[in-house]
């Protein structure tokens, strides 16, 4: 029986063992959700990077540069962190240069684990083929907002483990994994409704960003898992 393993904020992360885990990123509003649509529409490599300085030996390159901090656009990027930024047009067959104020940085904590994909509701089924056919221990990673907990990201995550669990392959005996279950079943009749709770919630509104969030919430919309190696996310499609 596979072991699940929910981690709520990215600053835990350094709390558990997970060199043998197969991790799943999660940063719903919007870094996950972004990167699925980025190679839903032809994205052909994204690169994750930590820092604006080092974002920006990129300007001038053949690389879209795509980049936020507290949700806003940074002013040299060529677009910002809004699944409805990455079109085809923009996008297909291009290399995108990508920094987020949470996003990227737990997708690159996540090298440390044994296999790192890109979870949102919108590849949900294929992350749970994806988990369910590496036969490893599952480590669902969180991102949260700066450090703290963040409502959507632990939904998806009970979401997730609950698939797993209906499974018969997938237990747990973590607290965080359970509370996450918990939030799922109590989201999960009204999601939409139950997300306007979520803090991100009022912070993309603030910033005129909240036209996005109804999309960030669309099930399985792709079969293709982005997994991240070597400072990389390429897409694989999930059968």
């Amino acid at each position: 029986m596979y072991q699940i393993t929910v981690c709520f904020t990215s600053e835990q992360f350094p709390y558990y063992q997970t060199g043998n885990c197969n991790a799943v990123v999660i940063d719903i509003l919007r870094a996950s959700t972004s990167i699925c649509t980025a190679f839903m529409n032809g994205a052909k490599e994204m690169i994750t990077i930590n820092t604006v300085d080092e974002l920006k030996k990129f300007i001038g390159s053949e690389y879209i540069i795509a980049a936020e901090r507290n949700g806003v656009t940074l002013e040299f990027a060529d677009i910002g962190n809004s699944p409805d930024n990455f079109t085809r047009k923009l996008v297909e067959g291009r290399t995108i240069a990508y920094s987020t104020t949470n996003g990227t940085r737990t997708i690159n904590l996540a090298a440390q684990c044994y296999n790192a994909a890109i979870g949102a509701f919108t590849n949900i089924s294929a992350i749970c083929r994806w988990i369910e056919a590496g036969e490893r221990d599952v480590f669902l990673l969180c991102s949260g907002w700066k450090g703290l907990f963040s409502l959507e990201d632990t939904v998806f995550a009970g979401a997730v483990a609950q698939k797993l669990m209906e499974t018969g392959k997938f237990s747990t005996i973590c607290d965080s994994a359970l509370a996450a279950m918990d939030l799922w079943s109590l989201a999960k009749p009204d999601l939409m409704g139950y997300i306007k709770k979520a803090a991100q919630n009022e912070r993309l509104r603030k910033i005129n960003a909240a036209c996005i969030i109804p999309y960030c919430f669309e099930l399985d919309l792709t079969d293709i898992v982005p997994l991240y190696r070597d400072g990389r996310i390429s897409a694989y499609i999930s059968d």
